[in-house]
């Protein structure tokens, strides 16, 4: 037997004016779980990505049980073995949970001269693979009917049905509750007695240090070493991703908060079991943390007021005045801006360039003569943005699904500093964001609140949310149950006593 499942030897992918991958390796020993490493832009999901045949490497050898091999495209990669549980879901919301699970290879029955799909087999085969993973859903049920963690549950539900020799996962639990994190915990603890290689990519240090074996750390597309997990504390596997000690995760603050700039009372969305009589303010240069459980409405209030969810009633004031928000542009005059919690779903437009997702906001602005664009001009603020907030990217032409997710997240930040808000609503800013580029959000946060902005950020990370916030408002079962107000109060048992006040 190999002393190692899976090998990967001198890999390099280049793309324009990017080196990606300069000599990478990775060696996985059968039977563990294997976290691999790195800031955004290290290059993990593109070393993933050749494993697994969506990239063709420019140079290296992939050798499976010791024996070396060709990976052509996603479907050879799973008829070999390898399957990939991808951070960014692509499912097909309006066809059923079986029918996602068996895409491109449904089974099949002779009916006379014709093969048909045996959707009997595919839902029997889609119960017993649900119930391999523990989890309980209908596979005739229509996937869009589903959460994210849900859907992301299929997806892992669907790996584990090819019987596969290595599952990559590539940040699994970043739409997941606890529960659903626990249960995928419980999958790969199973996976791994029977043999199986993982490797999984996550930033959440905590899940790191409790599931994974080994650790290989990446930085700036090339690789930098392996270690035990065991032998290696929080702050080493950091300074080794960053390549220097990270010291004060959450900056210090000195802002002077003053006057209230948005005031919301007794706002009820139109459905009974969402956000119901929610009232709260915020103030210039204030952080407002907004806490709570998964299902507590957070996103779901932060939407109803930039206009995207219609409200049944209440009000929302601007610097004193009221306001009425049917739609997001009546959020945009009024001075409020969104960042989306589903970057890839609703924050970016993934085909467009750099510069067009920054520039969108402020084409209006920066028309002449009524309908000709000032590029010289916008050129200006996107290269501004750039350098300001420090983005890795060879140009502002490169398209902007190119970038890692924390440069996408700067992208969209950037959108809203061209667009020049009262107030910025942050919706899990640093979701799928490696601690170094996190650092960079919350200086950003923390430079904008100085400069007299306004801000609200949802975090479902308990230490975010105490680091980061000025006051802290916690919501549970679209209820506002709870405001935390002293620094000296602000403990994770005050803000999940409110949390599950249901």
């Amino acid at each position: 037997m190999a002393e190692y499942k899976l090998e990967l030897k001198g890999i390099c992918k280049s793309f324009p004016g990017v080196k990606a991958l300069d000599n990478v390796q990775l060696s996985v020993r059968p039977g563990t779980v294997h976290a691999l490493m790195g800031e955004n832009g290290a290059g993990k999901s593109t070393l993933m990505k050749c494993l697994f045949g969506i990239y063709k490497m420019d140079a290296g050898e992939i050798f499976l049980d010791g024996k070396k091999i060709e990976v052509k495209d996603p479907d050879d990669a799973m008829k070999q073995g390898i399957a990939m549980v991808h951070q960014e879901l692509q499912p097909v919301l309006a066809r059923s949970v079986g029918e996602n699970l068996y895409l491109g290879r449904f089974p099949t029955k002779n009916f006379g001269p014709i093969k048909m799909i045996d959707h009997k087999k595919m839902y029997e085969d889609t119960k017993m693979w649900l119930d391999e993973v523990g989890m309980d859903f209908d596979p005739k049920a229509q996937l869009g009917t589903l959460s994210i963690g849900q859907m992301q549950s299929v997806e892992i539900a669907k790996a584990v049905s090819h019987q596969a020799k290595v599952v990559i996962f590539d940040e699994p639990t970043s739409s997941l509750s606890d529960k659903e994190v626990e249960a995928l915990f419980r999958i790969m603890n199973d996976l791994r007695s029977k043999g199986v290689a993982m490797i999984y990519i996550s930033h959440k240090m905590d899940e790191i240090k409790r599931i994974a074996d080994d650790i290989t750390v990446m930085r700036d597309g090339g690789y930098v070493g392996t270690w035990p997990a065991a032998e290696m504390t929080t702050d080493q596997i950091i300074a080794k991703m960053v390549g220097r000690e990270l010291t004060n995760v959450y900056p210090a603050r000195d802002t002077k908060i003053g006057d209230v700039v948005l005031e919301v009372k007794n706002l009820s969305s139109i459905h009974s079991k969402s956000f119901q009589n929610v009232s709260f303010k915020l103030r210039k240069g204030e952080i407002l943390g907004f806490g709570g459980l998964v299902g507590a409405q957070r996103t779901e209030l932060m939407e109803g007021i930039f206009g995207i969810r219609k409200v049944a009633s209440g009000e929302i004031y601007m610097n004193g005045k009221k306001v009425k928000i049917k739609h997001p542009i009546d959020a945009m005059n009024a001075g409020i801006g969104l960042i989306t919690e589903d970057r890839r779903g609703n924050g970016i437009f993934g085909c467009l360039s750099i510069k067009d997702n920054v520039g969108v906001s402020v084409y209006k602005k920066y028309l002449q003569a009524g309908f000709v664009l000032n590029h010289k001009a916008i050129n200006k603020v996107v290269d501004d943005s750039i350098q300001k907030l420090r983005i890795k990217t060879p140009t502002m032409k490169e398209q902007i699904a190119n970038l890692s997710g924390g440069n996408q997240q700067k992208v969209i930040v950037s959108r809203w500093l061209a667009n020049d808000p009262d107030v910025l609503i942050m919706d899990e800013p640093t979701r799928g964001i490696d601690v170094g580029a996190k650092h960079e959000i919350y200086e950003i946060m923390v430079e904008l609140a100085k400069q007299g902005k306004a801000i609200i950020m949802i975090s479902s990370e308990m230490a975010e949310l105490l680091g980061m916030s000025d006051r802290i408002c916690v919501m549970c079962n679209g209820r506002l149950t709870g405001e935390i107000t002293e620094q000296q109060e602000m403990s994770q048992a005050n803000v999940m006593s409110f949390a599950t006040q249901f």
